[in-house]
C-alpha cells in the first residue's frame, strides 16, 4: 500500500490524512465544490474535485470516486464513516477495480448490516440475543402473531438500518398494526427496505458497545467497551469508557463475545459490537454490529493510545 484515497470529508478525513502521514503513505482527498477550502483538502498530499455540493453527486458518486482512485494510482480507499462506508455494492466495485477497501468485505457488511441476519450469526456463536423474531417482516399481520408470542411491550426495528429510524415501542396489541405501518414506511424511506424485526422491549438497561479491530489473517483484537446509554431519539449523545456500572466479570464476557463474533464472520478493520445489559440481572444481549469505524472511536483511542 502506497497511496490512499479518502472517500469522505470533515473530521474523519482529517484523521485519516494524519494516520497516512504517520505510516508514510500518500493521501488523496476528494472534495465537492462546497468543500474546496476545507481542512481535509488542504492537509492531504493531493486533493481532487469530485462533484457538486450535493453528496449524491460527489461523496456518494461511486464511479467518480473510483475514477479518481484509478487516475492517481491509489491502491487503497478509506471510506471513513457515513456515506459509502457500509455499502457492500461499493466494496465490490472497489474489488473489481483492484482498489483495496480499508474495512470489512462486502459479504460481512451484508450479513452484519442486516440486523436479523446479524442476530442469527450471534446465535450461531453462542452469544445471547434479545428474545425476538428469527426473521424480518414486511406486513404487520404476520408480525403480530410473533409479537404476541414474545409478549408486550415489543420493539420494532428496521432490519436494514439504524439510528432510530424505523423503530417503535409497541405497548399493546391494539396499536401494533398502526405502529408497524409507521415504522415500516419510515424504514423504507430511509433504507429502501421496509422489513422490520421484533425484539422484547427491555426497560432497565444500559447500552454498551465493544470496539474491535480485525486483520486479514483472522485475528481480532478487542479494545474495551464504551457506555453509550445516554441518548436522545435513539441517537447517542454521550459516550464514556470504561462502563463504570458493570462488573469486571461482565466486562470480560462482553469483550470475549465481541471478539468471538468478529472472528466468526472474518471481520477486517475497525468495527463495533453492541449489547444491552439488563441491570437487574446482569444479563446481556447482542443487538447489532456497526461495520465501520464510529464517530465515537476517539473515546477508545484516549484510553488505549491506539490510532484506530
Amino acid at each position: 500500500m502506497k497511496r490512499v484515497l479518502i472517500a469522505n470529508r470533515g473530521e474523519i478525513a482529517v484523521r485519516i490524512v494524519a494516520a497516512c502521514r504517520s505510516l508514510g503513505l500518500e493521501s488523496v482527498a476528494v472534495y465537492s465544490d462546497a468543500d474546496a477550502s476545507s481542512f481535509h483538502a488542504l492537509q492531504a498530499d493531493r486533493a481532487v474535485r469530485v462533484g457538486p455540493p450535493a453528496a449524491t453527486g460527489s461523496y456518494l458518486n461511486q464511479q467518480a470516486l473510483l475514477h479518481v482512485a484509478k487516475l492517481l494510482d491509489c491502491d487503497a480507499l478509506h471510506p471513513g464513516y457515513g456515506f459509502l462506508s457500509e455499502n457492500p455494492d461499493f466494496v465490490e466495485l472497489c474489488e473489481t477495480e483492484n482498489v483495496n477497501f480499508i474495512g470489512p468485505s462486502a459479504a460481512v457488511i451484508r450479513n452484519m448490516g442486516d440486523k436479523s441476519l446479524a442476530r442469527s450469526k450471534a446465535v450461531a456463536c453462542g452469544v445471547p440475543v434479545v428474545p425476538g423474531s428469527e426473521q424480518a417482516f414486511s406486513e404487520g399481520a404476520a408480525a403480530l402473531k410473533i409479537a404476541t408470542e414474545i409478549g408486550f411491550p415489543v420493539l420494532l426495528k428496521a432490519s436494514a438500518g439504524g439510528g432510530g429510524r424505523g423503530m417503535r415501542i409497541v405497548d399493546s396489541e391494539k396499536e401494533f398494526i398502526s405502529l408497524f405501518a409507521q415504522a415500516s414506511a419510515e424504514a423504507n424511506a430511509a433504507f429502501n427496505n421496509r422489513e422490520l424485526y421484533l425484539e422484547k422491549y427491555l426497560e432497565s438497561v444500559r447500552h454498551v458497545e465493544v470496539q474491535i479491530l480485525g486483520d486479514e489473517h483472522g485475528a481480532v483484537l478487542d479494545l474495551g467497551e464504551r457506555d453509550c446509554t445516554i441518548q436522545r431519539r435513539h441517537q447517542k449523545l454521550v459516550e464514556e469508557a470504561p462502563c463504570e456500572v458493570i462488573s469486571d466479570s461482565l466486562r470480560t464476557e462482553l469483550r470475549r463475545c465481541a471478539a468471538k463474533i468478529g472472528e466468526a464472520v472474518g471481520y477486517q478493520g475497525a468495527g463495533t459490537v453492541e449489547f444491552v445489559v439488563d441491570m437487574a440481572s446482569e444479563g446481556y444481549y447482542f443487538i447489532e454490529m456497526n461495520t465501520r469505524i464510529q464517530v465515537e472511536h476517539p473515546v477508545t483511542e484516549m484510553i488505549f493510545g491506539i490510532d484506530l
